[in-house]
């Protein structure tokens, strides 16, 4: 009888063994096969730090208009339209593409609200830098150390957010984990052309902007 016990009690315990282990490769499936990133670019905080970079820039952008004189005026305020039209179509294409958030299956009202409210402080920013730097044109003195440095500072602090965003929340999760990581080999020709192109038209830009 004591073998008989000792007999049931090992299968018994590799019965449960056994039952318990399902569980633990599941549990193992889900924490190792995971992809590696974990920024997700259509994520709502990571679209607010884009737009925070892009305002940043706008800004400046909208005082260099005013402050830069009369002979540069009509350059630089074409630049800056075809400037701001590739910014807000590569802004508004992350905005549409925000994950929804829902409140028991319906749109939450914070979603409503950011659908319009981020499109239209982009479209704002650079009008309000305009009136900055209407506000500043008599005391303006772009050799000033002071001047300089808060404009190099509020430069660097949009390069910063624009170049961490666009490369690593952004450029790399589309790559390596969106849809061009399995897409066909025309496709991702096509996307790095396209992405070639507007870095390289971008770059023009940034001559007079």
């Amino acid at each position: 009888q004591g073998e008989l016990a000792q007999a049931e009690a090992i299968k018994g315990h590799n019965s449960h063994s056994d039952s318990d282990t399902p569980g633990l490769a599941a549990l193992s499936h889900h924490y190792n096969t995971e992809p590696c990133s974990s920024v997700n670019p259509n994520d709502t905080m990571t679209v607010l730090v884009l737009e925070a970079g892009i305002i940043f820039h706008s800004i400046l952008l909208g005082i260099t208009l005013i402050v830069a004189g009369d002979s540069v005026f009509i350059t630089l305020y074409v630049v800056i339209i075809f400037h701001q039209m590739f910014e807000g179509l590569a802004l508004g294409a992350r905005i549409a593409a925000l994950e929804p958030d829902t409140i028991e299956g319906e749109v939450s009202p914070w979603r409503k609200t950011k659908n319009w409210a981020m499109p239209l402080t982009f479209a704002v920013i650079t009008p309000i830098g305009m009136a900055i730097g209407i506000g500043v044109l008599h005391k303006f003195n772009g050799n000033n150390p002071s001047t300089i440095v808060a404009l190099g500072t509020l430069d660097a602090l949009s390069a910063g957010i624009l170049i961490w965003v666009g490369l690593v929340s952004m450029w790399a999760h589309d790559w390596l984990f969106g849809e061009l990581k399995d897409a066909p080999m025309v496709r991702t020709i096509i996307a790095l052309v396209s992405l070639i192109c507007g870095m390289v038209l971008m770059g023009v830009l940034g001559k007079w902007a």
